[in-house]
């Protein structure tokens, strides 16, 4: 089983590894597998990117993330220019349903409402955002509308699970409460665990995910 200081030095250098990553001031704490990130970056872009690097290492079994955006003055933007490149870039993706979201920005924290009709949608939304100038965070309100049977979502979710090469279906499962899927099981490693949520996420009428999956500890044998 990997140490806390394993982890810690896998994670070091795995944001190291990312040339964006590299010069960025990111401290890295371990324990029991959970890690934290601390510090600050300049671009909410960046913490999206040291985040998903976390993500890769063997052995996270969580992510307690308190990595601060702190804007260099080449990236501060007002409120109103935040706003305007925002609705700019949600109408460049003809795929995003733009006359149904609404926008609300505020000290640099962008809050998105509104209906669309498909969960990679709003990962559409919330990826055009994470590189705009002045964005410190994004608060996703969209509502996915719903029009699946429960009975169908968990069929479909199960599909899913199934077509995934990154996932053994045999240790999933899946319940639905309505519109909310509950995953359960275990994977072997975080990203796994988010792999399985994104492939629940593609059924349609899946308003709300539940994501109960644990994340085994590797074990690892070592000859003298």
């Amino acid at each position: 089983m990997k140490s806390d200081i394993q982890i810690q030095q896998d994670v070091m250098d795995q944001l190291k590894w990312d040339p964006l990553l590299n010069s960025a001031r990111i401290g890295v704490a371990v324990k029991n597998g959970v890690v934290t990130l601390s510090g600050s970056v300049d671009t909410y872009y960046k913490k999206i990117k040291a985040e998903d690097a976390v993500k890769k290492v063997s052995g996270v079994l969580a992510l307690a993330e308190s990595l601060q955006v702190g804007l260099s003055p080449l990236y501060q933007k007002s409120d109103s220019d935040i706003a305007e490149s925002v609705l700019s870039a949600l109408k460049q993706h003809t795929s995003i349903p733009d006359e149904n979201i609404k926008v609300k920005v505020e000290d640099g924290i962008v809050t998105l409402e509104g209906l669309v009709d498909w969960n990679y949608q709003r990962k559409i939304a919330e990826q055009a955002l994470e590189g705009l100038a002045g964005v410190r965070g994004i608060v996703d309100n969209l509502i996915i509308k719903s029009v699946a049977s429960s009975e169908n979502i968990k069929k479909r979710i199960k599909e899913a699970f199934h077509r995934q090469a990154t996932l053994d279906a045999s240790r999933l499962s899946v319940e639905t409460v309505g519109t909310k899927a509950i995953l359960k099981g275990s994977v072997r490693s975080f990203a796994e665990k988010e792999d399985a949520e994104s492939a629940a996420w593609s059924s349609p009428g899946v308003f709300e995910i539940d994501n109960r999956i644990s994340v085994e500890a590797p074990e690892y044998s070592y000859e003298e």
